[in-house]
């Protein structure tokens, strides 16, 4: 018996969770939650409107939305290992062509380049990667994955350091040698289905199949969905609103907050960002929280919650005039961000099942996209209007609330008779 190794082989499930929370991480940190800083020193460097800027982030989700569909097919057909690489490359050739612009058409460009890589590699591809591999401990492991998004956050003050001591120009290079490096060796790390390895779902015996209240709860009905089913129920569209609801505050947040604590409530950049790291704090805690009891609650009730939470934390940050509300609105934003973001696709995959979970999640991208396209240009119009963010951010926070309601309503679906 001497020479053999007892310890016990981890499922390759949890080490494609890992690596896929380490890609959101890194996508988080140079990109997601920096691009308000690169937002606030183009306003300030290059005096471009914030409506301009803003519609550079609207670009990125109207083309999320637009490829959606196309990334889902070839996600359900082809796997997507070959894919995220090549969104690894797109998303540093992006940073590349940011470095370099001279003109706000140069910054679309370079935005759209990085759209495309952050689609090719980011949450979509790495959400169907993980759903295939899990069932009965989903929302744990899609926490994993969201657990990156969160603590990307971690790193703002550090992107915010950087480009203040070398300039957003450096900063933006950096960040593409960073994404080659780091992101290449991860995406090696991912496969397709458990299927291709000779391994079962959850690494275990296969899963019994649950009734529609488990799946309620966080399991599976064993039903499996076409997309053309699942386009039927009304489950799908309300869930695919109600998440558009929820990103209007998000990507608001993300694109404007910065720049609100700096011009509205007279904070430097700098300072602004140690809110964000403040929210990021919360968003772990908040995935930490959904990792322990999303596979045990009813998602629909936590993610009403977790709605009513992203409208008062806005609103907190749109009329603070004392540092402690900017630490509530940061807390209660990030908690329900972190909480609520991994139960949307795991929703999605305990109703429809995983055979075309692809398809499904790319084109409940489209409806998704009609809030992240809203956030940022709603309040970037209203700021350009009024000359603050307070109006933009009051109607973007009573939508949030209001569609508390839109998940109360997406029960469990049963499967359509006929095709």
């Amino acid at each position: 018996m001497a020479g053999k190794c007892f310890l016990p082989k981890i499922f390759h499930g949890w080490r494609i969770a890992g690596a896929a929370s380490s890609l959101q991480f890194m996508q988080s940190a140079l990109l997601t939650q920096s691009f308000g800083a690169y937002v606030a020193l183009l306003a300030e460097e290059r005096g471009w409107s914030k409506t301009s800027l803003a519609g550079a982030a609207a670009m990125q989700s109207l083309e999320a939305a637009i490829l959606g569909p196309l990334l889902g097919w070839v996600m359900d057909r082809f796997g997507p290992q070959a894919m995220i690489r090549w969104g690894i490359v797109a998303f540093a050739l992006g940073f590349v062509a940011l470095s370099q612009i001279e003109s706000i058409s140069g910054f679309y460009v370079s935005a759209l380049i990085l759209a495309v890589g952050a689609s090719l590699c980011g949450y979509f591809p790495l959400t169907v990667a993980i759903i295939h591999w899990f069932e009965r401990h989903r929302a744990r492991a899609l926490s994993v994955l969201s657990l990156g998004l969160a603590l990307g956050g971690l790193a703002v003050p550090l992107v915010a350091w950087s480009m203040h001591s070398f300039g957003w120009r450096t900063t933006a290079m950096a960040s593409a040698v960073v994404a080659l490096l780091v992101g290449i060796p991860l995406a090696s790390v991912i496969r397709g289905r458990p299927e291709d390895m000779g391994l079962t779902v959850d690494g275990g015996p296969p899963s019994q199949p649950m009734t529609a209240q488990d799946a309620a709860h966080g399991g599976s009905t064993g039903v499996e969905f076409t997309a053309r089913q699942a386009l039927r129920t009304q489950a799908f569209w309300l869930l695919g609103l109600g998440h558009g609801v929820a990103l209007l505050v998000v990507t608001a947040v993300n694109v404007h907050a910065i720049t609100h604590m700096k011009e509205g409530l007279g904070y430097t950049v700098g300072e602004a960002a140690w809110f964000i790291l403040l929210m990021t704090v919360g968003q772990v805690f908040g995935v930490l929280s959904g990792a322990w009891m999303g596979d045990k609650y009813d998602k629909r009730r936590v993610a009403a919650a977790c709605m009513l939470m992203h409208g008062s934390g806005l609103l907190l940050l749109t009329y603070a005039t004392h540092s402690a509300e900017l630490v509530a609105f940061a807390l209660l934003h990030g908690i329900a961000w972190g909480l609520r973001g991994p139960f949307m696709q795991a929703l999605r995959a305990d109703y429809f099942g995983r055979n075309a979970i692809g398809m499904i999640l790319g084109l409940s991208a489209v409806i998704i996209a009609l809030g992240q396209v809203a956030g940022p240009l709603v309040a970037g119009f209203f700021a350009d209007l009024t000359g603050n963010y307070r109006l933009g951010f009051t109607v973007l926070a009573l939508m949030a609330c209001a569609g508390s309601v839109l998940f109360l309503m997406a029960k469990p679906p049963r499967l359509p008779t006929t095709d």
